[in-house]
């Protein structure tokens, strides 16, 4: 692949990896589409890979191929799996087979299909970094925007289980949608979503996710001094030392035990796997097309 529209997704014989010390061969069975492979696609962070053709995708679902030499580990071949896949190098997780530290890796939740383990491990572990990074105590209030996507219905949900208040936004179409991924108050999301919060909270939020990238706009949702978490690299602190606090994935990118706490939630059903469709791995340009068109809830497989 390079760096373009859609279209330059195509489907490419390469060789096939293999598992070296301390990794996991696994057979990908799915591959969830996310934002960070649309933009990557159409060029973000393309002086980082090591040129064409670059592979896509962070989230897999398959079976174990292969245990690696040297590799801790109780996994072995033909156990089902999930992993996430960081964006390094040529090869991500839209392929056949994907070899990734064992460290990534965790059994996918008990009666999952593969294609809804695939969409857990990206956005789960950001979630959780986004609320480990605000390191609230238990019956904070915290306001989420973008709730009704992956990472935001996730942010809620891990939110709802660490045992805070949450404050999360929805346009009336996802009004319900919201409410049943357990958050107490659901406001009208877009440029009120701040002064409806203070209705709520009225000393402002102790803690903000902000999925939808609403950056300043948010600021007066939050309380005097408190954190804003976003996704999209902007930091530094703002007024009445309200600070923004970009956090990035890969930190939590060999969290295996994180990413089992999280297939745990998922079999509880405190965590829900959101499916939006699977498409065969020949139809990833429509996958891309339909994500960056908007109003997509729930994931979008691709099935090898």
């Amino acid at each position: 692949m390079r760096p373009g529209g859609p279209d330059v997704l195509e489907v490419l014989d390469l060789p096939d990896p293999a598992a070296g010390p301390g990794e996991i061969l696994i057979r990908v069975r799915a591959a969830a589409v996310s934002p960070t492979d649309t933009m990557r696609r159409a060029g973000a962070r393309w002086e980082d890979s090591p040129g064409p053709p670059l592979v896509p995708g962070m989230d897999v679902a398959g079976t174990v191929q292969a245990v690696g030499p040297d590799t801790e580990t109780d996994l072995r071949a033909g156990d089902e799996v999930m992993a996430i896949v960081l964006p390094e190098g040529a090869h991500g997780a839209y392929s056949e087979l994907v070899a990734v530290p064992a460290e990534a890796v965790a059994r996918v939740p008990r009666g999952a299909s593969f294609a809804e383990a695939a969409t857990l491990p990206m956005n789960g572990l950001t979630a959780r970094l986004a609320l480990d990074t605000l390191r609230l105590p238990a019956g904070s209030v915290i306001a989420v925007t973008g709730a009704a996507g992956a990472f935001g219905g996730h942010s809620v949900e891990l939110a709802k289980a660490d045992g805070h208040t949450v404050i999360a936004d929805a346009s009336e179409a996802d009004e319900e949608l919201v409410r049943s991924l357990g958050a107490d108050h659901v406001v009208r999301r877009g440029p009120g979503f701040a002064a409806a919060v203070r209705e709520i909270a009225p000393a402002g939020a102790d803690g903000v996710i902000d999925g939808a990238v609403q950056l300043d706009e948010i600021v007066p949702a939050a309380k005097d001094g408190a954190t804003v978490i976003t996704i999209r690299g902007d930091k530094g602190e703002r007024d009445r030392g309200v600070t923004f606090w970009s956090i990035v994935v890969g930190k939590y990118g060999r969290r295996a035990d994180l990413l089992g706490e999280l297939r745990e939630l998922a079999e509880a059903g405190s965590v829900r796997l959101r499916v939006a469709d699977v498409l065969p791995k020949e139809r990833a340009a429509e996958a891309h097309r339909r994500l960056e068109a908007g109003g997509t809830r729930g994931r979008l497989v691709l099935e090898f």
